[in-house]
């Protein structure tokens, strides 16, 4: 890092900080700013969840292709919004809830795959519905009205469907 390029970045960092705000910002190569944490990064979880906000109320639709972004279902939603960081999950909930490895609730992290079964399909053991959790006990989906959404896992419907969680990341 030339001299020039770590002045623009402690700089920011102190400007940053200064300002209280919850994520610090670094100048990059290019002098582009980035979201960085103290240690200079952000988690992959952290990144797919905020490439994901940028669709919130994206519309629902069941069986929705995995080649558009105008509408999602759960499944084609967590395909694309991973595909963007390297993982190439598969296009049904079901299938995508045997990747990685189990994660218990207890050890989510941001960026977990979360499995349900809920809606006109669940028995109360196939998954039929995925999110990408969030963090503080919340997950970000897509169902229904008003699509691309966070809902709390904890309590509530989400809690009394909840399946499983898988890390792929």
């Amino acid at each position: 890092m030339n001299k020039q390029t770590w002045i623009k970045k402690a700089v920011m960092i102190s400007l940053s900080a200064s300002l209280g705000m919850g994520s610090l910002l670094a100048a990059g190569p290019a002098g582009q700013a980035e979201a960085a944490t103290s240690s200079y990064s952000i988690s992959k979880g952290q990144k797919v969840i905020n490439f994901g906000k940028k669709y919130m109320g994206t519309p629902y639709k069941f069986g929705a292709s995995t080649s558009t972004t105008r509408v999602f279902d759960c499944s084609s939603f967590m395909k694309h919004i991973f595909k963007q960081y390297g993982v190439y999950l598969p296009r049904t909930s079901a299938a995508q809830s045997k990747m990685g490895k189990a994660v218990s609730k207890s050890n989510l992290q941001k960026g977990d795959l979360v499995f349900f079964s809920s809606g006109s399909r669940a028995n109360g053991r196939n998954v039929t519905h995925v999110g990408v959790y969030v963090g503080n006990g919340k997950f970000m989906h897509t169902y229904g009205k008003p699509g691309v959404m966070v809902s709390t896992l904890t309590s509530g419907h989400w809690s009394k469907t909840y399946l499983k969680a898988r890390r792929v990341l």
